[in-house]
């Protein structure tokens, strides 16, 4: 059986917050220089060549990108025959972020939601885990921002909504958000399971690079369908008009149960971020 140790785990952790508040993917970097020459408004053009611009700085300069530093979500992908060494696997995650939000200088953004002290913190992260075949550690880090969180919505559409209501719910959701969200934006939709199982497949194809289509044919098509009918909308880059308004659309997709047909919109903003590690 592999070992890792629980040190290592929160040094990666630590390493990964940081990382993912400082770099954005080149997939990301790539949609905003796309949208920038896609663009027609010359505000929007304008607000394109600052996302760029900003991303450099955040880079070169090792700064975050933005000043909400987000909820640190970490996705665990945990081999069945992998143990940890020396301490539990959530403490390992949860101290990980701690160090990395204090040593990268990054906004602490976790209070109680009653009285809204904060934890100084960034703790507790949001830990979604998964149990899989063989001996790795697959650690993914994904801080996300409270201003598109907010614009999020789930539906538990009755089944006779099909297609045509499960797009008139994310159209009109994303119409009803506007500038909020801080387009141009990424949006994941989850399909199917259950109320809790499909938000976390909207968050999960939040993951997925910008460009890379579902491998499923209609779902693919569906995709490129609501990025079509979203860029319609004419919200436009910062909500100040324009033809980009979102810049991918992922769906992920789960059979459900034949009373039911649930939707979740998870919506990011523009500073996409995630950083991954496998050990």
């Amino acid at each position: 059986m592999k070992t890792i140790a629980y040190q290592t785990i929160v040094d990666q952790v630590a390493r990964l917050c940081i990382e993912a508040n400082y770099y954005l993917g080149k997939d990301v970097q790539d949609a905003f220089q796309k949208g920038w020459e896609n663009e027609n408004s010359p505000t929007g053009k304008d607000i394109f060549q600052q996302l760029i611009e900003n991303a450099r700085i955040a880079a070169d300069e090792q700064m975050p990108m933005c000043q909400d530093c987000g909820v640190a979500v970490v996705f665990l992908e945990i081999g069945q025959d992998l143990s940890v060494t020396g301490g539990g696997l959530t403490d390992a995650v949860t101290q990980g972020v701690i160090q990395g939000y204090a040593d990268g200088y990054l906004r602490k953004s976790m209070c109680d939601p009653f009285t809204r002290q904060n934890t100084g913190t960034n703790a507790p992260a949001i830990i979604h885990t998964e149990i899989v075949p063989g001996d790795h550690l697959k650690i993914t880090v994904a801080p996300k921002g409270g201003g598109s969180e907010n614009m999020s919505a789930i539906a538990m559409l009755p089944p006779s909504a099909g297609v045509e209501g499960l797009k008139k719910f994310i159209i009109d959701r994303i119409d009803q958000a506007g500038s909020n969200p801080c387009p141009p934006i990424l949006v994941g939709v989850g399909i199917g399971g259950n109320f809790e199982y499909c938000a976390l497949l909207a968050k999960k194809a939040l993951l997925r690079k910008i460009g890379a289509p579902s491998p499923l044919p209609q779902i693919a098509e569906l995709e490129k369908d609501l990025l079509s009918d979203i860029n319609k909308l004419g919200i436009g880059p910062a909500g100040l008009g324009g033809r980009i308004t979102a810049l991918n659309v992922a769906v992920e997709y789960h059979p459900c149960h034949i009373a039911s047909f649930p939707v979740a919109l998870n919506i990011n903003c523009h500073a996409a971020r995630h950083q991954t590690v496998i050990l």
